[in-house]
């Protein structure tokens, strides 16, 4: 991994060779260790290190991109050379926006040593608790422990410069019974590798397999649930997308108005919904720049129910004659002093829903969604929960789950890859959530 020293002079010797009015580069590099287990054994074991370089040249709003990994003086004279030549034949981009100028990115402490120097003997300990903690049990443990070392660098010919180290690491865990018929799951990222809880993952997952089999049947239907982080993070990551003022602006969101404008200003979901990024949050720092490499700072999106914030990119800000915005550094949805067991307990009959799997859009202009429940779908009665039931295919937008929130619990962090790498959310009870299918999967 590259110093910010290191970082710094590579991208001053990429840009020396540029001829081009306006040259962007990225440099990335990261360092994975991860260990494999399943059927209650250790099946892989890795280190791997990548670096990857991309070069952006423009000359009359025509722009070329390349890619590559090779850092000795003719690869980078060659790679810039080569962004050149295709930017000659692409054609202009009506919607380019000139390279900033220097900015002033907050410094993010996100590198723990410990963290990004474990190797495989500290992975394994984590993998044997899950796996030891199944065996115990006569079931069959699966799953995942890893940690990731990364440094990125930006630059470009008007002077700006970034540089960001981070380490983070994460473990997931699957227990099943031998025969099939019960599924557990549970996670943790830890920022720190030593605040990884592998015993607490792994307890989790038994408790949770066991409590799953025998599942029955139930019909599909609209059902008050309970949902821990990991599924409401996958939701409400979604988010994510669907704060773009464009979108909004142009009528293809459900923050448009009907006849025109935006709903930001109106209060479109309960008092307790309060919906920000912040990158200064320890368990989920940020990096320093967004994706249009503008500084990130703290955003209020949804503020006691109120739309406050749209995100206004820099070419839009252009068009709209407004500041660009600070980019959504991660996502956080405040929670409130509950415990799980307190949403369980307010709930006359729904479900325990632990989290969502194969989540695709249904309708991304309402934001609906649909996906299946997997390892626990547990059935809620009177305030306790009474046994589990078969998994359920989902129709429901994350927009409707908030705005029929009636509880929250206190937030964790998630990750959840396909909407995000970093959310801090509370668990969930929300109701008229709509299930339009039983699965049989388990």
């Amino acid at each position: 991994m590259l110093t910010k020293d290191e970082a710094q002079k590579l991208a001053e010797k990429i840009l020396s060779y540029s001829k081009f009015p306006e040259c962007e580069i990225s440099i990335d590099g990261n360092e994975d260790a991860f260990v494999r287990f399943a059927n209650n054994g250790l099946t892989t074991s890795g280190l791997v290190r990548q670096q990857q370089i991309s070069i952006s040249s423009t000359k009359d709003r025509k722009t070329g991109n390349t890619s590559f990994n090779q850092i000795d003086d003719k690869s980078l004279r060659d790679a810039v050379a080569r962004s050149e030549e295709m930017a000659e034949i692409a054609l202009p981009n009506e919607e380019h926006v000139p390279s900033l100028p220097p900015q002033h990115y907050p410094e993010i402490d996100r590198l723990d040593p410990a963290t990004a120097s474990a190797r495989s003997p500290e992975l394994i300990v984590h993998a044997r608790n899950v796996i030891d903690a199944a065996r115990s049990k006569s079931l069959v443990a699966a799953g995942f422990v890893q940690r990731s070392a990364r440094a990125s660098a930006i630059a470009s010919k008007t002077g700006l410069f970034g540089y960001s180290a981070s380490a983070d690491s994460s473990l997931t865990a699957t227990v099943r019974t031998a025969a099939g018929d019960g599924s557990g799951w549970a996670s943790q990222p830890a920022i720190r590798f030593a605040e990884m809880d592998s015993s607490g993952v792994a307890r989790r997952a038994v408790e949770k397999c066991l409590a799953s089999r025998g599942a029955k049947r139930i019909e599909p239907g609209k059902y008050t649930v309970v949902m821990e982080p990991a599924a409401v993070a996958a939701l409400v990551g979604y988010f994510g997308f669907a704060l773009n003022a464009r979108a909004a602006e142009e009528g293809r969101s459900f923050l448009s108005k009907d006849g025109g404008g935006t709903r930001v200003g109106e209060k479109m979901f309960p008092d307790i919904i309060n919906l920000r990024s912040d990158p200064t949050i320890t368990s989920i720092p940020a990096r320093p720049w967004g994706f249009d490499r503008l500084p990130v700072q703290a955003v209020t999106w949804i503020d006691a129910g109120v739309v406050t914030s749209l995100r206004y990119d820099r070419f839009w800000a252009m068009q709209k004659g407004r500041q660009p915005s600070p980019p959504d550094a991660n996502m956080i949805l405040d929670g409130q002093p509950n415990a799980i067991d307190d949403l369980i307990a307010a709930t006359d009959r729904g479900l325990l829903i632990t989290h969502f799997w194969y989540i695709r859009f249904v309708n991304p202009k309402t934001m609906q969604l649909t996906g299946l429940t997997r390892d626990g779908l547990l059935l809620i009665e009177n305030g306790k929960i009474t046994g589990p039931v078969m998994n359920l295919r989902f129709n429901e937008s994350p927009v409707r789950l908030l705005q029929n929130a009636k509880m929250l619990g206190r937030p964790e962090r998630v990750q959840e890859d396909e909407v995000s790498d970093d959310l801090l959310v509370p668990p969930l009870q929300a109701t008229e959530f709509t299930f339009s299918s039983v699965s049989d999967a388990v």
